[in-house]
């Protein structure tokens, strides 16, 4: 049975990574990965992402950074399309990861810009 912080967080993941990747996600989960969709769209999305002492885009550009700098590249390809969903824009993304590039390390900042640019191209925004 959902919780509130379930419903919750399945709306705002659908509103930042996309209706058509969530439901895959979740509709293409075995009883193993159930667990980990049930847990990340409650508490990462039900939970952390609810709290509006941060905006959402403010969050988004949070995740570009962190996943960049640790790096985390399957996480990152995700989240910056999220990012570009909540408003940030390329040069924003840009400066996020050469802020990356001074504290966590010019090869997170190379494979940063090198995904991002891949996902302008899949989105069609390397155009603007």
């Amino acid at each position: 049975m959902a919780s509130d912080a379930y419903d919750a967080g399945l709306s705002v993941r659908r509103q930042v990574l996309g209706k058509e990747y969530v439901d895959s996600s979740i509709n293409n989960a075995d009883d193993f990965m159930m667990k980990l969709q049930d847990f990340v769209t409650e508490h990462a999305w039900g939970t952390v992402w609810q709290d509006d002492t941060i905006d959402k885009r403010t969050r988004s550009m949070i995740n570009v950074a962190l996943l960049a700098g640790l790096p985390r590249h399957d996480e990152l390809r995700l989240h910056l399309r999220g990012a570009l969903n909540n408003g940030v824009s390329k040069d924003e993304i840009a400066s996020i990861l050469l802020h990356i590039g001074v504290y966590a390390g010019a090869p997170c900042a190379v494979s940063g810009f090198k995904i991002a640019q891949e996902i302008f191209a899949e989105d069609g925004s390397d155009d603007e």
